[in-house]
């Protein structure tokens, strides 16, 4: 790379696709693999990511400071060969002696394989899939300028660059704990519900941001917020399992996770703009809460999906077929 826009083009074009495309087949796989326990199933797949920014964060910082961002990225990119593409060939289906998808009738879509393909279709105009997807969209664009700006607000409050780091690694590491808790607690006492609460929490976390100074303020509020943001990500696909069942999961799961990556891409982007004009992070922070908090108005306005009675999910309408 020599210019901008080759940066622009293979980190953020290349590698954002690159990503988000593999993410949704593996939490659709997961959720399709265990039907009882679909929570911890998907909060398992969902916590690689935070181990994966616990394990790289200090690493990749590492390798910059032993030599060069270029040698950093190969090295980083060598992994990807060395360990993603492997691993990938171990994957197997779902087996489908048990099929969710037989309520797609039920709820107004149509029935057999032809009538799966315009199911399929019509699952763009279905608006609980689109109420999912914007309820992502702000919980991520809530979350993501707090995240992906972790590291250089702390540098901006004294705090030295390797400390700084060890930052955004801590708050994966606590996102996997908050990822496989929400998990459990789901499996429990129902998805909606716990989604609410875990962003609701985001909320409360990305508020105290404003009067964390110190490396040990920020150190304390990392490890919270990280179990706040990491236990809200499994719980989409989870959601959109439950009001759509699995015949058109990976579609709709699909459009849901579209959304929410153009949130997560603005939230870090507006965060950098405000930083660069106004030379702190202050009022990233606070549009950060107010799209939060309406990240949670969203959550509990979600209906199910037209033609199941109120209270009822796609989810629970198999399972008392079967």
């Amino acid at each position: 790379m020599r210019e901008i826009w080759q940066f622009y083009l293979t980190f953020g074009v290349m590698v954002g696709g690159g990503v988000s495309a593999f993410y949704v087949p593996l939490a659709v796989l997961a959720v399709k693999w265990f039907e009882e326990r679909g929570g911890l199933a998907a909060a398992i797949v969902s916590a690689g990511n935070g181990f994966g920014i616990l394990a790289l964060s200090p690493l990749s910082r590492w390798l910059i400071d032993q030599f060069d961002r270029r040698t950093a990225l190969l090295i980083l990119g060598d992994l990807a060969w060395l360990v993603v593409i492997p691993t990938a060939f171990l994957l197997r289906s779902a087996p489908h002696a048990t099929r969710r998808a037989d309520i797609m009738p039920r709820i107004g879509m149509p029935d057999g394989h032809a009538g799966a393909a315009r199911g399929s279709a019509s699952i763009f105009l279905a608006w609980p899939v689109w109420a999912i997807g914007i309820t992502h969209f702000a919980g991520c664009a809530a979350h993501s300028g707090p995240i992906f700006h972790m590291v250089s607000h702390a540098m901006d409050k004294g705090v030295a660059s390797m400390p700084a780091a060890a930052l955004l690694g801590m708050s994966g590491l606590s996102s996997i704990v908050g990822r496989v808790g929400a998990g459990l607690v789901a499996d429990r006492y129902g998805m909606k519900q716990t989604l609410i609460s875990m962003l609701a929490l985001q909320a409360a976390m990305v508020a105290l941001y404003l009067v964390a100074h110190d490396l040990g303020t920020l150190t304390a509020l990392g490890l919270v917020f990280g179990v706040a943001y990491g236990g809200v990500m499994p719980l989409y696909a989870l959601l959109t399992r439950e009001y759509f069942g699995e015949r058109v999961l990976g579609i709709a799961y699909g459009i849901v996770f579209f959304i929410s990556c153009i949130g997560m891409g603005l939230g870090s982007w507006a965060g950098g703009i405000i930083h660069d004009a106004l030379g702190t992070y202050q009022w990233l922070f606070l549009a950060s809460i107010g799209i939060g908090i309406k990240a949670v108005i969203m959550g509990i306005t979600l209906r199910p999906p037209s033609g199941l009675p109120s209270g009822v999910t796609a989810e629970r309408l198999a399972l008392e077929r079967r």
